[in-house]
């Protein structure tokens, strides 16, 4: 046995590698007597994060409680993954920081020997400390906050030095001359930091679960609120395990397309003497060479002229959500190639190279569906970053695909985050509207610059909104709408005529938080830190908050009725389905009844449409 002692907050702790049968044994002695006292800690070792690579490899699972961690060397394969299997499905509830990771993995990669260790068998034996974290405080390092990486946590609610063997083991890839992306699969089996890094991890875990059941407990955070996050990130879990399908000669084509795009719009940015269309210096002078000219509002705190996606397009005479051309201006050459340029990289690398470095054996992507991120809990879909996509985007949403003889659905929720304020803030004028079917910004346009409203009043009626619910200011508003910041401004003040309830709620809400904290808590139970700074945003994590319960709660009814067979991905205010043809009218009808309900009195609605068999089909592409 190799053992190797470590001192957590003054505590001798110890780490424990069965190198032969009879150390198996003692660890089969330690996990009985160990599971009649509570939880055990569950963590594992793998060779990187794409899980269904066919590359991919478990190499330990590590079990723990406060004072004793085990590593179990599964790559050894034999008696390891014997006992390692039998611990598994022997232990009645686990401690797992970040527990959909772990759950894919024991999925994919330890079921067998007849142990089931699929995600549907582990979730209810679970206890997750990350949900948990971000339960008490969900706000990032960068944000203020304490962040939900297990090693920053323990150093705030443990032990300073907690993080120390996270550097030590960095310094170890370093000195092997491996990465971090690298280091994973590359280092020794048997390499003391490694085995010590492993087994500490369980005992981290164990020790910041009662940290952090006291400070939900001081909290208020309602037991409800806790199995309800963790009914999400099972089923997000369920989604991600079962992947899309990947048309790959159409996304093969597709990446030398983009290749080829990028490379062309290079040679023209060239000409105008950019070596680096990723440099801003250099497009600065350029543009600047060629006359631009940049507005105050258009440049960052230091001084500098911005070179934003926002500024470019507007150089280029480009919408910035559909690059549509303006007609506003004579388009910028220059500009236009960087964007395009930009655009062509940035999709190979984000899109067509990731699905296809990723992809399964059968052909199949499995992006990470991250239950609970941001400050207001909102979901988020990674590697691929599928909810990056601009919103009429087909090139890249055609290369996803239903199942053979499928169809994709998708069913999304209207004007979700208005209907929320509306009915949060109780709006009087936008809850008729919305009862009357009406469009809400046509409505709004209406009551702001009379009966014979213009398109381009409902496009300033709409920016406005949306700035209400997002924190936009004129000058931003006035920058996505290209109105000018003065109208704009005006239109503003009329908004809060006709919907005086959104200003009096959002006052509210900023002075309660004030006696709270600043924090906002949502009708969810949900804490929400608010920054001295920016409190006019509490309208923005209220309402964004509570539309995204809704799509939680949407996708627990969406199991209780039987779709959860049919789900492929939560994408904003979007559900994602695959069905058998026959079938899809019926089942998108019940995914959309799912997805409507009351909120308050004011009517949250879906709508599920039927496309073809990619992704694609539903914003344009032929197939």
């Amino acid at each position: 046995m190799k053992t190797f002692a470590y001192v957590i907050a003054g505590d001798p702790v110890e780490v424990k590698v069965p190198e032969n049968l009879d150390d198996l044994e003692e660890f089969k002695r330690w996990v009985t007597e160990a599971n009649r006292r509570g939880p055990i800690a569950l963590d594992t070792e793998t060779t990187g994060l794409d899980i269904y690579s066919p590359s991919y490899r478990l190499r330990t699972v590590q079990f723990g409680d406060r004072r004793t961690g085990w590593v179990i060397l599964w790559e050894l394969g034999g008696y390891f993954q014997h006992y390692a299997r039998r611990a598994l499905e022997f232990i009645t509830k686990f401690q797992i920081h970040n527990a959909p990771f772990d759950w894919a993995v024991i999925d994919r990669h330890a079921s067998g020997d007849g142990f089931d260790g699929s995600i549907e068998a582990m979730a209810p034996k679970t206890i997750d400390t990350r949900l948990k974290a971000g339960l008490v405080d969900p706000r990032q390092p960068q944000e203020g906050g304490r962040g939900t990486a297990l090693k920053p946590l323990m150093a705030y609610y443990v032990d300073p030095a907690a993080p120390d063997t996270q550097g030590d083991l960095t310094a170890v890839f370093r000195s092997l001359k491996l990465t971090k992306a690298t280091g994973w699969a590359g280092i020794d089996l048997w390499h003391p930091t490694y085995l010590l890094y492993a087994g500490l991890d369980p005992i981290f875990a164990a020790r910041l679960d009662s940290c952090l059941d006291t400070e939900l407990h001081n909290l208020s955070v309602r037991p409800r609120l806790i199995e309800y996050e963790h009914e999400i990130a099972r089923i997000c879990a369920i989604m991600q395990r079962k992947g899309m399908v990947l048309d790959v000669p159409y996304t093969e084509k597709l990446d030398a397309q983009l290749a080829e795009e990028a490379a062309v719009f290079e040679a023209k940015a060239l000409r105008y003497g950019v070596s680096n269309v990723n440099a801003p210096a250099q497009l600065r002078e350029a543009l600047a060479g060629m006359g631009e000219e940049w507005s105050p509002e258009e440049v960052t705190a230091t001084g500098a002229l911005k070179v934003d996606k926002a500024v470019l397009h507007r150089f280029a005479d480009l919408d910035q959500n559909s690059g549509q051309r303006l007609n506003k201006r004579k388009p910028n050459p220059l500009a236009e190639a960087i964007i395009k340029s930009k655009r062509a990289g940035k999709w190979r690398s984000a899109y067509t190279q990731t699905f296809l470095e990723t992809m399964d054996s059968e052909g199949r992507v499995h992006a990470f569906i991250n239950s609970m991120q941001a400050r207001t809990s909102r979901m988020s879909v990674t590697r691929p970053a599928l909810q990056t996509l601009p919103s009429g985007d087909h090139m890249i949403r055609r290369a996803l695909l239903a199942e053979e003889g499928h169809v994709m659905i998708s069913t999304d929720f209207a004007a979700v985050e208005l209907r929320v304020l509306a009915a949060l803030a109780d709006v009087k004028n936008m809850k008729r509207a919305i009862k009357a079917g009406e469009d809400l910004h046509s409505f709004t346009a209406r009551m702001v610059f009379g009966e014979d409203f213009t398109a381009k009043h409902r496009k300033i009626s709409k920016g406005i909104a949306f700035g209400k619910v997002y924190g936009g200011g004129a000058a931003t508003i006035s920058r996505q709408t290209g109105a000018p910041v003065e109208d704009v401004r005006t239109a503003m003040a009329a908004y809060d005529r006709v919907y005086p309830e959104v200003k009096r709620m959002s006052n509210r809400w900023q002075r309660e938080a004030y006696e709270t904290g600043m924090v906002h808590l949502s009708v969810t139970g949900r804490r929400l830190p608010l920054d001295r700074d920016r409190m006019y945003a509490v309208v923005n994590y209220a309402c964004q908050s509570v539309a995204r319960d809704c799509l939680g709660q949407s996708l627990i009814t969406l199991e209780d009725k039987g779709m959860l067979p049919y789900l492929r991905l939560p994408i904003h205010d979007e559900v994602l389905a695959s069905a058998p043809a026959a079938e899809a009218t019926e089942i998108a009808r019940t995914i959309q009844d799912c997805m409507t309900f009351d909120l308050f009195g004011v009517p949250i609605e879906a709508e599920a449409e039927v496309g073809k068999r990619s992704w694609g089909s539903l914003y344009g592409a032929a197939a």
